[in-house]
């Protein structure tokens, strides 16, 4: 990817030495750095450090806020992304739903965290349509692979850690330190007081929680009806209603109030007052179909599916699920012995399988199982979904898991298009 930059010595600049050539310059990074003979020898106008070009891309003229954490990193990055939009300010968000900027979506889906040059140039965008505000979610591939290099944060943000990405990272204890040591410098930071293994720089450092005391407390909640509750903040006491459900989702609303608080200053009670027009994010607990109840939701971890079917415990539930290809494969009985404990019913299928057997990541799966007498296998994801539907009863909710919103399925290195919202309306008729 060539991007143009006027009034330079050179016309592009380019992370990509095989586009290099006399008019464009190659920008090193960490990833990089290693094709930088190539590039020379493809005649790179010049050599520039990433961080020698920052200011040409405006990002000290754009408040960057990024969010971490294994789950909610997308629901909090989309509050504040509407809460900040609903009080007036202009706004650009990047993150795995892609590219959003003044409620207008710019790009579809993507990396959570893309490579440094591809931000740098969302950010040069935003503040061309004048944005106040730039949202990133921060993935802990990107904190390794270093693709924040040379961005200074307006605010950080930890939203929870719990076992993921254990096939990049090998163990969760240095699963937990990158995500960690993005929280080690001096700049101002939130962080979720309840998460035991959080580990930062105290200096600058706001904490929101319900179970302790934090910077931006849940005093009181009600899960009925969406949820609503009471918020803290030193002596300022302020209630709030909000239509996302779940128990879980308090915390990416506590965390995208304080943020939006932290950022404009602005009373509490004014912020509050937007989080009820946040509608959710699709794909995450989105309700398919009221009768018969069909909920889709992305979590893939054993905590994320854990605290989505807790939200819904006061009902029986039909859960389809599978774990993807490819990746942290000690995750895959602990799922399987969260959906079995949790659900009626347990429908386990393929979920991008990619160059894995189907089969093995099943077997995988059903070894966190004891007792597996409600517990059905149907590799054909379509066939699942449809066998539940079928054996649901009418105070019954299925719930699929694992996709949420995405369109296609991985199969052996092939993407077949697969969207388990459309799959369910096709099957239901609606």
């Amino acid at each position: 990817m060539k991007i143009e930059l006027p009034n330079q010595p050179y016309k592009y600049v380019t992370e990509n030495s095989q586009e290099c050539d006399s008019e464009t310059a190659f920008v090193i990074t960490t990833q990089n750095e290693k094709y930088l003979q190539n590039a020379e020898n493809n005649n790179a106008h010049s050599i520039i450090k990433i961080e020698e070009i920052a200011k040409l891309f405006g990002i000290d003229k754009i408040k960057i806020i990024g969010i971490t954490g294994t789950n909610g990193k997308t629901t909090t990055a989309s509050a504040i992304y509407s809460f900040l939009l609903d009080l007036g300010y202009k706004v650009a968000m990047q993150g795995t739903r892609g590219l959003f900027m003044n409620d207008k979506v710019l790009e579809g889906k993507t990396l959570t965290t893309p490579s440094v040059l591809n931000t740098y140039k969302h950010i040069y965008q935003a503040v061309d349509a004048g944005c106040e505000f730039f949202i990133m979610e921060v993935s802990s591939h990107a904190i390794v692979q270093k693709r924040v290099e040379g961005l200074n944060f307006e605010l950080k943000i930890l939203t929870n850690i719990t076992q993921d990405h254990l096939d990049y990272h090998k163990t969760i204890e240095e699963y937990t330190a990158v995500k960690n040591s993005f929280f080690k410098d001096d700049g101002k930071k939130l962080i979720n007081k309840d998460e035991p293994k959080a580990d930062f720089n105290f200096k600058n450092a706001y904490t929101y929680g319900i179970e302790n005391p934090a910077t931006y407390r849940l005093m009181a909640y009600s899960l009925n009806n969406a949820s609503s509750g009471i918020i803290q903040h030193f002596q300022d006491i302020v209630p709030f209603t909000a239509a996302l459900h779940g128990f879980f989702n308090l915390y990416n609303l506590m965390a995208a109030v304080g943020a939006v608080h932290l950022l404009t200053g602005l009373k509490l009670e004014e912020v509050a007052a937007t989080m009820d027009n946040f509608a959710g994010v699709s794909g995450r607990m989105e309700q398919v179909c009221q009768v018969p109840n069909v909920i889709v939701d992305f979590a893939h971890t054993p905590d994320g599916m854990q605290q989505v079917l807790n939200a819904l415990k006061e009902k029986e539930l039909l859960v389809v699920f599978g774990a993807g290809g490819d990746r942290d494969v000690s995750k895959r009985p602990m799922m399987g012995r969260v959906a079995a404990s949790l659900a009626k019913r347990v429908y386990i299928t393929s979920d991008n399988p990619r160059n894995e057997d189907p089969d093995a990541i099943v077997n995988d799966i059903l070894s966190g199982i004891e007792d597996q007498t409600n517990v059905m296998v149907e590799l054909n994801r379509r066939k699942a979904i449809e066998m539940a539907l079928d054996e649901q009863g009418d105070e019954e909710v299925v719930v699929i898991l694992g996709k949420g919103d995405e369109s296609h399925q991985i199969i052996y290195g092939e993407r077949f298009p697969f969207d388990d919202r459309e799959v369910v309306r096709e099957l239901l008729n609606i």
